[in-house]
């Protein structure tokens, strides 16, 4: 049989129901933002800081219009249940997850059951808890910002744009009432109904108004609750104690018809439908908590002196060539009592590139694949963690080039370390450019600065780096202030690494103790 097809349409004129048409500039760079951090997918972990979705509370289960039937007793009284109230949406800080990757863009609450004959009410819906990591900020979006989604009430109104008069009342009936079987048109005439619907109308103005009253949404994640586990809690009810943050609530449940039996009206035969749930959509910002924050330009060798801190753990990417760290990375530096840390031992850290031809090359010669050089005699006597960001070049305040994006990442940082390219000319203009635009950002942000990393001090003359460093101690002294540290090192061949770890490990405690 002959079948027309539709045209196909093509994948770019696509458009989800959660894109948006935002012309500003800001809008513009967070695109180009993430589109640079797909730019290598393989060799960057999956992260991601910044999300904006949309959660619906679950619907209200309606109620039912039934009648009690028995052997002797063919019309008995009403005898329809309610239904089950619509699911909530929690939102709970967890330190099992790190990245807002995983977080669905859109999340529904669980429907209530309908009510049903004799009696019986529906299963009200099971609570969604939407776990974020630990440091994460919810905010909801505002009536005029263009990328929240329409709530509830603004959906309804869409939904019955176009139609008049007794259409559009009609459809709004559909959407509140369970009428008996044949009863619907014989229902509207009735001077009960009327009066139901009018009280059900009144209670939705009101509703709508302590909505609009209600404060935004604003959640600062910065703590992990206990979530204590009830294996005595009964059946059918939750197991956690603890489920978070209430961000959106189900919607009730309708009401069977016995709630409407009155001395005027013994036999109604209509109930309501279930109300829909809080629709609201919030943004997600995450700031990552790394004790020390590394700070430097682009190929300033901080992936190097992460991966030299950590012993290689750490999953960042080295090279000779600017941003190419594109997401924050976090490593845990491990340091036992003599001062000794886990990576101290000599080597020579190459580029990422470099070391991964090394790899296939021995796979294809059939060699054993070596294996990292650690310490294993090594007792760990204390840890922190520290975390490589991307480079940070001029007006990265105003959102250029990884902007925001890597600035969110570092301020809950307990200190900041300055990296700069020793090799450089004149190393210290670094400084003025990274401490102008952490004090553009947020004011006082610099003064969580504490040392003065020299990386690639190795590429320096003996006199020539002296006198170098001569030099950008005065720069630390007179435009930074008198405590900060300035350690000349080689991240790639290990040197000098140990009293950067000394240091880094004295500011994590004082900023503990």
């Amino acid at each position: 049989m002959f079948r027309l097809k539709p045209p196909p349409c093509p994948y770019h004129s696509l458009k989800r129901y959660y894109s948006t048409t935002l012309p500003d500039t800001q809008y513009l760079r967070r695109l180009r933002t993430s589109h640079k951090r797909l730019q290598s997918p393989h060799s960057q972990p999956a992260f991601l800081d910044h999300l904006i979705i949309t959660i619906r509370g679950g619907s209200g289960g309606d109620g039912c219009a039934a009648f009690h039937r028995e052997k002797f007793l063919p019309f008995g009284p009403p005898s329809g249940g309610n239904g089950g109230r619509g699911g909530d949406i929690y939102v709970l800080p967890s330190t099992h997850v790190t990245s807002l990757a995983g977080i669905p863009k859109k999340l529904v609450g669980e429907k209530g059951s309908n009510g049903q004959g004799t009696w019986q009410n529906g299963k009200n819906g099971q609570p969604v808890v939407l776990r974020v990591p630990v440091g994460t900020i919810v905010r909801e979006l505002g009536p005029e910002d263009t990328r929240r989604a329409k709530d509830e009430w603004e959906a309804e109104e869409e939904a019955l744009e176009g139609l008049e008069g007794e259409e559009r009342e009609e459809k709004m009936r559909e959407r509140r009432w369970v009428h008996y079987p044949r009863y619907a048109e014989a229902n509207v005439e009735r001077d009960t109904f009327k009066d139901a619907e009018k009280a059900l109308y009144r209670e939705e103005r009101e509703r709508k108004w302590a909505r609009k009253r209600r404060a935004p949404v604003y959640l600062d994640l910065d703590t992990a609750p206990d979530e204590g586990v009830d294996e005595d809690a009964p059946l059918g009810l939750p197991r956690t104690n603890n489920l978070g943050h209430l961000v959106a609530r189900g919607g009730a449940g309708g009401l069977g018809n016995p709630h409407f039996a009155s001395s005027v009206n013994r036999s109604p035969k209509f109930a309501t439908r279930g109300q829909p749930g809080e629709r609201i959509t919030l943004e997600l910002e995450l700031k990552l908590l790394a004790d020390i924050g590394l700070v430097g330009v682009p190929n300033a060798g901080k992936s190097t002196l992460v991966r030299a801190l950590t012993g290689g753990r750490s999953r960042t990417t080295v090279a000779g060539y600017e941003f190419t760290t594109l997401n924050p990375v976090v490593g845990v530096v491990r340091v036992s009592e003599d001062g000794t840390f886990m990576g101290g031992e000599p080597g020579v850290i190459e580029e990422t590139r470099v070391e991964e031809e090394k790899e296939k090359q021995r796979i294809r010669d059939g060699e054993y694949a070596p294996t990292q050089r650690y310490n294993t005699n090594l007792k760990e006597a204390y840890r922190f963690t520290i975390s490589d960001n991307p480079g940070l070049i001029h007006q990265s305040s105003a959102n250029v080039g990884l902007g925001h994006s890597f600035l969110r990442a570092i301020e809950r940082s307990l200190a900041l370390v300055y990296v700069v390219d020793f090799s450089e000319e004149e190393p210290w203009k670094q400084l003025g450019v990274l401490k102008e635009e952490l004090e553009a950002y947020k004011e006082g942000m610099s003064g969580k600065a504490r040392m003065v990393v020299a990386n690639k001090a190795d590429l320096q003359g003996e006199e020539a780096g002296k006198e170098k460093l001569r030099k950008l101690e005065e720069y630390v002294k007179e435009q930074l202030g008198e405590g900060i540290d300035v350690v000349p090192v080689s991240a790639k061949y290990s040197l000098n690494l140990k009293r950067v770890v000394g240091l880094m490990k004295g500011y994590v405690e004082s900023a503990t103790s």
